[in-house]
């Protein structure tokens, strides 16, 4: 007689909400917008990884104001746009899997309880159910846009704090990349010219340190440029904020992406 070990329990219950969302799915421009960062949720199995809901509502657990803002600039580009369905810390989207920081055990000081001593079988769950079909997803639009446009743009948002180890983050916006400058390089000398803006080239974060995975997953594709964008959180507080960053980088990205040859608008 035959003993089979118990069948794991799927990460995600049937009737729960999917590791991605569409928004403008039907969008004409030859630009796909994801924000990997976008929500806090987390699967009913993990029982909110041990954090409080207040917890979860903060900047380790989201970039607060980065759905809404993407959601404007996907409207005014009318683009295609993923938006990520689960918190950051459930897995990390924007970072290799095998990346340290993939599934955190501890964020800006927080312990993440529901992180801690994982089995490899605990891990690849969460890539099998959450990453990768995010990931696949990105894959499949970039696919679908490239059958209507020769040059299309991936471009990935986020937000960040205005403080970070105790030490101030002067610049209103960031722009990261790696190895491709093609939009980067002409959105910076852009953006410079609003007289009232910092604008951080790979700050606060260097993308060159692998961490834009979203992006850097699809470098070298022929005909595809990509970029990075982050706005600082306290900017992003009222509807207000987030429409007038909304306009702000339109008239920008459409500069830039227009310049390289990607169509945009409707």
């Amino acid at each position: 007689m035959t003993h089979q070990s118990p069948k794991t329990p799927p990460l995600l219950d049937a009737d729960e909400q999917p590791p991605y969302v569409h928004y403008n799915p039907d969008g004409q421009s030859g630009v796909v917008l994801v924000c990997d960062h976008a929500r806090n949720a987390t699967p009913r199995s993990l029982a909110g990884l041990g954090l409080s809901s207040e917890i979860l509502a903060t900047h380790i657990g989201l970039d607060i104001g980065c759905e809404h803002l993407s959601k404007k600039i996907a409207d005014n580009l009318d683009s295609v746009l993923l938006i990520a369905g689960f918190s950051r810390l459930v897995v990390d989207l924007n970072r290799p899997p095998d990346h340290p920081t993939s599934i955190p055990v501890q964020s800006d000081g927080i312990d993440i309880p529901g992180n801690h001593s994982l089995s490899v079988r605990d891990r690849q769950q969460r890539i099998d159910e959450v990453f990768t079909p995010y990931h696949d997803a990105v894959a499949a639009e970039l696919k679908q846009i490239f059958g209507h446009h020769q040059r299309v743009a991936l471009i990935s948002m986020h937000s960040f704090t205005p403080r970070m180890d105790g030490l101030a983050r002067p610049w209103h916006i960031g722009i990261l990349w790696n190895r491709d400058q093609r939009l980067s390089e002409p959105l910076l000398e852009s953006l410079r010219l609003e007289p009232d803006l910092c604008v951080g080239d790979n700050q606060p974060y260097d993308a060159r340190d692998h961490l834009g995975y979203t992006v850097d997953a699809y470098d070298g594709m022929p005909g595809l440029a990509q970029v990075m964008i982050e706005v600082r959180q306290d900017l992003l507080t009222t509807t207000e904020d987030v429409s007038r960053w909304a306009d702000l980088l339109t008239r920008h990205l459409t500069q830039v992406l227009e310049g390289w040859g990607v169509s945009v608008g409707r």
